[in-house]
Formats: C-alpha cells, sequence, structure tokens
C-alpha cells in the first residue's frame, strides 16, 4: 500500500512539475532565445563608430539628425548596472556623459557638465531629449543616474540610490546645465524616462519592485512588480500604473500613447494617459522576444531593441563585453495587410539582425526616417552601428 502512495505522490509531481515547466518555463525560455538561430537581417550597408562605447539609449533631435547617446565604458557596465543585479560600487565609473553624434559630419562631441555638484557623479542609463515647448532651440534632458548608496552603504545590501536628473543645453551646444535633482519613494529601480517640453514632467518606468530582493527573479516567471510613475517638480511623483511584468523601455507618441517595452515577457504596452496623469492599458502588442529600448519615427511607427539571446547578453556579453552577442531590432507598426481585417491591429517586423560581429548587445534602436538611417547601440557595446536603411 505504501509503495502504491509514493508512486501515486511521485506521479502527482511529476504532473505539477510537467505543467509548471510547459506554462510558466518553457514560454520564458522560448521568448528568452533559446535555441533560436539568428537571421543576418538589414545588416549588409552598415558602418561602425567605435568611439562610442557603452552608450545604453539613443535618441534622435529629429530637426538636425543629430543623436543623443547616454554612454559609460564597457569595463564600469560589468561591475554596475544595478538593472541586472550589477552591485560593485567601488569599481564602477562615476563619470559617465552624455555625447553628441552628427552622421553628416561623422563628429562626436561629449557633453561638459555645469553646475552639477554631486559628490556621486553620474551613472547614466535611461534618457530623453525633448525641445523646450516655449524654445525649439532649449533642449531638457532627463537622464537615469544610478548613484552609489549613501554614508558607505554596500550597494548588494540596500541596491542604488537612484535619481533622475534634469539638464538642459541648446541645439549644437557643446554643455549640460544642471537643473535638478529628483528623488522620490516611488521611484525604485528607475530604468527608461520620457519627458515634456516644460522641463518639469515625465513618466520613468521601474524595471523591478525592489532595488534586492530575491522576490525579484520570480519575475522571469511572470511576477508584475513592475511600475510607471509620473513626476512633476512642482508636485512630486506618484505611480501611473502598477503591477506591470519586465517594464523597461519607455515613449511617448505626439499623440501623448505611451508604449512600455517588456524585456521579460516579450511585448509593449499600449497605455493611454488620463487626465490626472495615470495610466490605463489600452492595448497590448506580444512580440517573440525581449525588448529594451524604444523609439518612435516621424511616420509613428515604434521601433525596438529586441533581444535575440537575452541570455547570452545578461549572462555571457555584460559579464565581458567583448564576447559578441546577437541583436535585433523590431519595426511596430499599424497593420495595413490583409490580416488587420482578421484583427491584427499591429505590424511587427524583425527588421535588422546581426550575429553580434558587427552590433553586440545592442539595447537601444531608433531610426530616422527623414534620412533613412538605423542606429543601434547597447549598454556595454563595442561601437555604435549606423545603417543605411530605406
Amino acid at each position: 500500500m505504501s509503495s502504491r502512495i509514493l508512486l501515486s505522490i511521485l506521479i502527482l509531481f511529476a504532473s505539477l512539475f510537467g505543467g509548471f515547466y510547459q506554462f510558466r518555463v518553457r514560454p520564458y525560455l522560448i521568448t528568452a532565445g533559446v535555441g533560436r538561430l539568428v537571421e543576418p537581417t538589414g545588416n549588409d550597408n552598415c558602418r561602425a563608430v567605435p568611439e562610442l562605447k557603452a552608450c545604453e539609449k539613443i535618441v534622435i533631435h529629429q530637426p538636425t539628425g543629430v543623436l543623443y547617446l547616454a554612454c559609460s565604458t564597457p569595463a564600469s557596465r560589468t561591475f554596475w548596472t544595478p538593472a541586472v543585479g550589477r552591485l560593485n560600487e567601488t569599481a564602477a565609473s562615476r563619470d559617465d556623459y552624455v555625447a553628441t553624434y552628427d552622421p553628416s559630419t561623422s563628429r562626436v562631441t561629449r557633453l561638459k557638465l555645469q553646475n552639477f555638484n554631486s559628490d556621486r557623479g553620474l551613472s547614466v542609463h535611461g534618457m530623453d531629449v525633448v525641445p523646450s515647448t516655449s524654445n525649439p532651440d532649449r533642449l531638457f534632458i532627463y537622464l537615469v543616474n544610478h548613484r552609489a548608496p549613501l554614508n558607505g552603504q554596500p550597494a548588494k545590501a540596500v541596491g542604488a540610490d537612484s535619481a533622475i536628473e534634469v539638464f538642459e543645453t541648446q541645439v549644437g551646444g557643446s554643455t549640460l546645465t544642471h537643473i535638478k535633482t529628483i528623488e522620490d519613494s516611488t521611484i525604485i529601480t528607475p530604468n527608461d524616462i520620457t519627458g515634456y517640453g516644460d522641463g518639469k514632467s515625465f513618466y520613468v518606468t521601474n524595471d523591478h519592485g525592489e532595488k534586492i530582493s530575491l522576490w525579484r527573479y520570480l519575475d522571469f516567471l511572470g511576477r508584475a512588480s513592475t511600475s510607471v510613475v509620473y513626476c512633476n517638480t512642482d508636485t512630486g511623483c506618484k505611480f501611473a500604473m502598477i503591477n506591470m511584468h519586465g517594464n523597461n523601455g519607455i515613449v511617448k507618441a505626439q499623440n501623448d500613447t505611451i508604449y512600455v517595452a517588456n524585456v521579460l515577457g516579450g511585448g509593449v504596452s499600449v497605455l493611454e494617459r488620463q487626465r490626472d496623469n495615470t495610466l490605463v492599458l489600452s492595448e497590448y502588442i506580444k512580440t517573440d522576444r525581449g525588448i529594451d529600448n524604444l523609439a518612435i519615427d516621424t511616420n509613428g511607427a515604434v521601433w525596438a531593441a529586441g533581444f535575440t539571446n537575452a541570455l547570452t547578453l545578461v549572462n555571457k556579453h555584460f559579464e565581458d563585453p567583448s564576447v559578441p552577442c546577437p541583436s535585433s531590432a523590431l519595426r511596430i507598426s499599424i497593420n495595413t495587410g490583409p490580416s488587420a481585417f482578421y484583427g491584427e491591429k499591429y505590424k511587427v517586423e524583425k527588421v535588422f539582425e546581426d550575429d553580434g560581429s558587427l552590433a553586440s548587445g545592442v539595447t537601444s534602436a531608433a531610426y530616422d526616417s527623414e534620412r533613412t538611417r538605423l542606429f543601434l547601440h547597447g549598454l556595454a557595446s563595442p561601437q555604435l552601428v549606423v545603417c543605411n536603411f530605406s
């Protein structure tokens, strides 16, 4: 009798494990790219700009075609990237920077900081560049700054003391003047940011619900712990939307629709802004891979950096940036084809993929539709990649 009971228990556990693997683990592994073959796409008319390294975010200033990039060094990223639990603050760079790149002249300019006196320096991640509503030649730059903890506390024990920095510059300028640092209890694990032309208000994503915790690992299995925060420097910050999954990049369309990337589950949340600045989910666009940063071109298409193999990226490339990591870019647009009749509102296309020999570890893809140029860079990537792409 006892052997039959034991056998029944084993069968039950096997069934439970099989179901858990089938419905929880396996979908994550597929989205992460386990077993995925790289299909070179759109990578045959490109050039590299090795002067720019480890630039996590790209923003195009559309009137001039000039890129703004949030950059560090590949070595620093291996020690200090709070989003993926790299928390060695003593080995991190505190001298990260914003650079501009002019594709028409190939000129790279590292913008000099003014009026920024933080003892903990600048460790950049997400960024947005927004023309002032009153003067389009004045640009506001919103930056995620992953500062080391106060009072010498170990980051592995308390996490990063991240904040948002607001700077201003002029079109064609070479300096960044600091305006304000925003700290708030709702800004827990900031990843990316989208700002407004008043220089005061923005939305920022939290990529985890906790700075440090074993609970963070449950996000891989679908735990919805991430969020979007709305801030205004006059009125403060609040959660605009909670209980989201895998939040990463964020971008704002001209009609104020907000798009948020899901880096774990693969997809993009389409959010509508409410009168009280909270957000409501209107649609979810599913993708076959995790999505990092987002950008919108002048035609309204959303461009997304996709993780061809997330495990190689996080476990190998972020550990040693010289290890090539496959990269891809997706374009998401309104579906005008026959399948739109059957409810497929959005068309998701893989428009770029590379095995990592050219574009390695890409976390940001932005397209200049007026000048037909695709730009790709990454958190620890060795170079900016520029492709002629029509």
